[in-house]
């Protein structure tokens, strides 16, 4: 039942020759690149060669990830947002597959780029919508751990798909399009030099500024360790990476928000606030960007749901609002480490109860060990939306080996936040 379901949901979408397409991409698995080969590619390749890899890479990732949409629960397949959602994805799919079998000329190469701008457009409110989608579930269906646990494992596979398309369609239309910009450094997306006390300072500047017109006040921010290092002259510069730029300024902007909300929560009103402690290193194989607050720390209880999409310590603000909002949406840290994922590193919490946070970014100092982290669509994920919920084993049903006790539930959060 389960199946046809699906198959009767992707034959709303799709007309069957799209859908038989779809299924024949799906088969395959994406090719995830690493840093150093989206450098050589940017710096050796013409356009017509990244035009067909694209032509089949980009309908290989959307067609994995929209077979495992059609996993997820059919009462959130149901909701006003998630229809929209796939709608956009199948439009993308039907956009893409029309250039399956055209040559490379230069009127195809720009109707190409065309449509991977009007894909970009078209998918630039994607998380929102998801979240969305999700919210309306919560809103009108009772959701089981099963169920949650279910749509939290898609959450991270769905937007890490999105990133790398993403990533995918900029490097091409940065490189290639009619008006690109050649007089750069940048490779596309990639800053073969990015300054990181320069993205640093830009993400605690913009975040500061919020903080400001929040609480009319934010605290100071303190930068130490290893700034600065000799390069292959000898010379000192300031600490570098090769690295998406964007991808580190989100990452850094949503730790730097939360360190603020904290600090002044809890210190509001003291003469002075407590700075915000950032530590660099860079080691053989990882740059690791450590921040510390003195915001008071987060019980064990609710770090384990730090991670949870949809979770929030903040209230949650509108899903349309007149300015931006400082914290409450519950996407801000899962979305985060998952750009620190991408390209292999990580990103992790530790905390304090009572005193502050510790919130440790880690990156990839090699470019060929930087490779982009790619769900899968295959037996073993369709098993992951089918997965029942293991029979407590301790006496304390919370708690699991690997992750020791406190482990709350979402409810238990709520009221805890």
């Amino acid at each position: 039942m389960r199946l046809t379901a699906v198959a009767r949901n992707l034959q709303k979408l799709l007309d069957p020759k799209s859908l038989k397409t779809l299924d024949h991409y799906s088969q395959f698995n994406p090719s995830p690149l690493t840093i150093q080969q989206f450098i050589d590619f940017g710096r050796t390749a013409s356009e017509e060669e990244s035009f067909t890899f694209l032509k089949k890479e980009l309908p290989v990732r959307l067609s994995n990830i929209m077979k495992e949409i059609n996993l997820l629960p059919p009462n959130l397949l149901q909701m006003p947002s998630v229809t929209i959602l796939q709608d956009w994805y199948s439009e993308s799919f039907r956009d893409l597959v029309t250039f399956e079998d055209t040559d490379s000329s230069r009127t195809t190469l720009l109707s190409f780029c065309q449509t991977l701008k009007s894909i970009q457009t078209r998918h630039t409110n994607v998380v929102q919508t998801m979240a969305q989608g999700v919210l309306e579930l919560q809103e009108s269906h009772k959701v089981d751990n099963q169920t949650d646990m279910a749509i939290q494992y898609f959450l991270d596979r769905f937007y890490m798909s999105r990133i790398s398309m993403r990533m995918l369609i900029h490097q091409h239309t940065l490189l290639f399009e009619p008006d690109a910009d050649l007089n750069t450094r940048r490779i596309g997306m990639i800053d073969p030099a990015c300054k990181l006390k320069s993205v640093i300072m830009e993400a605690f500047q913009n975040a500061a500024f919020l903080c400001e017109e929040y609480y009319s006040c934010a605290p100071d921010i303190e930068i130490k360790g290893q700034t600065m290092v000799r390069n292959e002259k000898g010379k000192k510069v300031g600490l570098s990476l090769v690295y998406p730029p964007p991808h580190l300024y989100h990452i850094l902007f949503e730790l730097f928000k939360n360190s603020m909300r904290a600090t002044v929560e809890t210190h509001g009103k003291a003469a002075e606030l407590p700075e915000i402690e950032v530590l660099l290193a860079k080691g053989e194989h990882d740059v690791s960007i450590r921040i510390s607050d003195q915001g008071g720390g987060i019980p064990r209880h609710i770090t384990d749901h730090t991670f949870h999409y949809l979770v929030s310590t903040a209230p949650r603000p509108s899903m349309t609002p007149t300015k931006a909002p400082l914290a409450g949406y519950g996407y801000g840290l899962p979305l985060s480490r998952l750009y620190a994922r991408y390209f292999h590193g990580d990103l992790i919490l530790n905390s304090y109860d009572g005193y502050g946070t510790d919130a440790v970014v880690y990156l990839k100092t090699l470019t060929h060990e930087a490779s982009e982290l790619l769900p899968v669509f295959n037996k073993t994920s369709t098993r992951q939306y089918r997965t029942a919920i293991p029979t407590a084993d301790w006496t304390d049903p919370s708690f699991t080996a690997s992750r020791g006790l406190h482990v709350s539930r979402p409810s238990q959060l709520k009221k805890a936040a």
